[in-house]
């Protein structure tokens, strides 16, 4: 069985005018091509309040790093009365929505993710001591590159609802 450490774990909030369809699109963009990770929707769902409606929609991510480490993000986003307005950007009219948005992102390192020091309680142990002894400043560094690109991302995210909100 391959080893999970969950090493990030964050959340941010907004509320106000975005586009969905643009954020969405935003948000897979970055993390499949700036990133290069494997995006993958686990989970979308709608549920309509009258003129508004409530999003759901949960992601995993993979990128397999070596033979031994891969890195898993998790992203929720959680779009909470979304509904319909038009705005003006200079003399037209443009249409977008108005609302609140959370997106948490968690980030995982999965260690022998191929099960390769799984094999035997021996391989188990030979592990331990390889993880514990061998590669520990590379775990380290693995660890603080994951944290880094779940940070960025939710830099990222932050800054184009602010800047969304602001046209």
């Amino acid at each position: 069985m391959a080893e999970k450490d969950t090493i990030f774990s964050s959340k941010i909030k907004y509320k106000g005018v975005f586009s969905f369809q643009d954020f969405y699109k935003f948000c897979y963009d970055w993390l499949s091509e700036e990133m290069g990770l494997d995006v993958s929707e686990e989970k979308y769902t709608e549920k309509l309040k009258g003129n508004s409606k409530d999003i759901e929609v949960d992601w995993i991510c993979e990128k397999k790093i070596t033979d031994y480490f891969k890195y898993e993000i998790k992203v929720s986003f959680d779009i909470q009365n979304l509904e319909k307005v038009e705005i003006t950007q200079g003399n037209v009219k443009v249409n977008s929505n108005k609302g609140g948005a959370e997106v948490k992102i968690k980030g995982i390192i999965i260690k022998d993710y191929e099960g390769k020091f799984e094999k035997s309680a021996f391989q188990k142990f030979l592990r331990g001591i390889y993880e514990k002894w061998v590669i520990t400043s590379r775990i380290d560094q693995m660890e603080g590159k994951l944290v880094g690109m779940c940070d960025e991302f939710l830099a990222q995210t932050k800054a184009y609802l602010d800047l969304e909100g602001k046209k």
